[in-house]
């Protein structure tokens, strides 16, 4: 049901788990084996993995950066608290932020660890 509102343009959205389900992989602090653990049944519309809480949870940035430099999760997007990935279909259109500072990066491995490209971020105003 939900492929089938997706492919006919219905806007799909959700913050934490609800960002996290429509990549094939994510973070997750649900089953707090480890830091942030993979997970990796998402719905998979959108190729690769993300996660949320980049900037608001101590242990999720060095955990997808070791999960992706491992192999254990795709390449992929990650988002600061107070911040969207906002795509068009599967292409990643704009990342938008609702608080000054917080940004958005895509996180690939790399020679020696993961490499962290910060992603243009537009501030909302109101």
């Amino acid at each position: 049901a939900l492929r089938a509102a997706w492919g006919a343009g219905v806007v799909l959205c959700g913050a934490s788990a609800g960002a996290n389900c429509w990549s094939e992989a994510s973070t997750t602090d649900s089953f707090l084996v480890h830091r942030a653990d993979p997970l990796v049944d998402g719905l998979g519309f959108l190729s690769g993995s993300f996660c949320p809480h980049y900037d608001g949870e101590e242990e999720r940035r060095p955990s997808f950066q070791s999960l992706i430099d491992a192999g254990a999760l795709p390449p992929g997007i990650a988002c600061d608290d107070f911040v969207a990935a906002h795509f068009v279909g599967t292409d990643l259109h704009e990342a938008v932020a609702a608080k000054e500072g917080a940004g958005a990066y895509r996180v690939s491995p790399g020679n020696g660890g993961a490499v962290e490209e910060p992603l243009p971020t537009r501030l909302l105003t109101t």
